[in-house]
């Protein structure tokens, strides 16, 4: 998700920011959740799938901003 950023810097951001924390680990949900509709492991019809990945992405976009905003 943030390939451009290192692992050091990722963790520095999670471990400093609490609303980043939260954030980070609402993104990796959705994209569990994603993957696993995805895949089939659990049922989810086309209109909650595209909800789901509406919400992941606009969490990745408010993480971008936020990463690019705090101090780390």
């Amino acid at each position: 998700m943030f390939e451009e950023r290192s692992t050091n810097e990722l963790e520095s951001l999670i471990k400093g920011h609490p609303e980043f924390k939260q954030l980070y680990q609402q993104h990796k949900d959705l994209d569990r959740r994603v993957m696993n509709a995805e895949l089939g492991v659990t049922p989810v019809d086309d209109l909650t799938l595209s909800r789901m990945k509406r919400e992941k992405l606009a969490a990745k976009d408010r993480l971008v901003r936020m990463a690019d905003s705090l101090p780390h």
